[in-house]
């Protein structure tokens, strides 16, 4: 029954796809998107808010548990803004907890990443254990009435999409994968608790974050951005939009040749339950805020923006793929990762150029199309993430997108 109800979905988005590619208006009764204002982008006291009470309290990647393997690994992460440490425990459990010591302050791991039976504070030498409780304090004499229950690590939530990993600074927020809701039966497909990490790398960009991830909830820009690449194979006419709940999103831009496959990926192993709906168009899955991932039956690109300060935006660009051998990798990994960058590369070269024109007199606000309406969904959003009673009146979106989110 299941199979049966996927398949008259992936129906219902091919009729969808025949009617985008052939309409001559944006549909009835939708409305024009009002603008976003220009402070969303530029204004410190905004992206202050915005970090504080948004980015703090988000379900953010961390990492793939290939990371944390045996009991005792670990890495440390300072992606969100604070380090945090995400480790297995000698029970086999996935944790993450702050890189603070509970006495003063001091880090308990200083490298990127490793393996320990507890951790230990070099500044004073107070020790916890993997679960993150206090187990030693050096002269614990000279502290009256300590009680070490009271001093464990404080702990960040953390939680399983398959083999990824989310933490999130909330501890009173919703699970995870009730929050993304029906994105979670469409992930199904992926059997992501069995793909294996294959690569990740880093970019530093000096923007604001959303001016790359705004690039990546659309294919408006595929004809003058990606001309000799992907505007190739991909019709951008045709793409549909899902809105979900929460600010999450999908997009299929299906391909200009019916069933173009990549040829470069031929030959490498395959997801066998991927659908042949998603093998054969192109699929962006967006969890809010900043996880952006495309599947692909071969392996699928994990896509990360995260903000560095008000201009500045690393992004983070890793790999998963099914029955991949680390120590013997398949060597049309090295083309089809250096395929990728160079896509990657086309969306971060004018950046830095765009960031310099929206803190210019000539940009009040940004104008978006029916084509761009996921950017809008995030910052509608964003100000319920917020409070519209905290968001600046001159900062905030009218929300208008209600009706068009799909709740099923």
């Amino acid at each position: 029954m299941l199979d049966q109800a996927i398949s008259q979905g992936h129906k219902a988005d091919l009729d969808r796809m025949a009617w985008e590619r052939d309409r001559k208006d944006p549909p009835e009764g939708f409305p024009a998107l009002p603008s976003i204002p220009a402070a969303r982008y530029v204004d410190a006291d905004f992206l202050s808010l915005e970090q504080r009470e948004m980015w703090s309290k988000a379900w953010l990647y961390a990492g793939h548990t290939d990371q944390v393997a045996e009991p005792g690994s670990w890495f440390l992460t300072r992606n969100t803004g604070s380090p945090v440490i995400v480790v297995r425990t000698l029970s086999g459990e996935i944790r993450a907890f702050y890189n603070t010591c509970k006495h003063r302050g001091a880090p308990l791991v200083k490298e990127d990443a490793g393996s320990a039976r507890g951790f230990v504070c070099g500044y004073h030498g107070w020790s916890y254990t993997l679960d993150g409780k206090l187990t030693a304090v050096r002269d614990k004499r000279d502290f009256p009435d300590f009680d070490m229950a009271c001093h464990s690590l404080s702990s960040v939530r953390c939680e399983l999409l398959g083999s990824l990993i989310f933490i999130n600074g909330d501890p009173d927020a919703q699970p995870l994968i009730e929050h993304i809701g029906p994105m979670a039966g469409a992930l199904e497909e992926l059997q992501l608790a069995t793909l294996k990490l294959v690569d990740s790398r880093e970019y530093e960009v000096d923007c604001n974050v959303k001016v790359l991830l705004d690039a990546f909830l659309e294919v408006y820009h595929l004809k003058s951005i990606h001309e000799n690449t992907v505007d190739r194979f991909l019709d951008h006419r045709a793409m549909i939009v899902t809105l979900w709940p929460h600010g999450h999103s999908r997009m299929v831009t299906p391909n200009r040749r019916e069933g173009w496959v990549d040829p470069g990926t031929k030959g490498m192993p395959e997801i066998p339950t991927v659908s042949e709906f998603t093998a054969t168009n192109n699929i962006s899955y967006h969890i809010y805020p900043n996880f952006v991932m495309p599947p692909a039956p071969t392996g699928i690109p994990l896509l990360q923006f995260w903000p560095l300060g008000p201009r500045r935006t690393r992004v983070v660009s890793s790999w998963v793929a099914p029955d991949h051998d680390a120590a013997n990798p398949n060597p049309l990994w090295e083309t089809r990762i250096k395929n990728w960058e160079r896509i990657l590369y086309e969306d971060l070269q004018f950046a830095p150029q765009i960031q310099e024109s929206l803190e210019g007199p000539g940009f009040q606000g940004m104008s978006l199309n029916y084509q761009e309406r996921r950017i809008y969904h995030w910052h509608e959003e964003l100000d319920r993430r917020i409070g519209i009673d905290r968001v600046p009146q001159a900062a905030r979106v009218e929300p208008v997108l209600a009706p068009f989110v799909d709740h099923d």
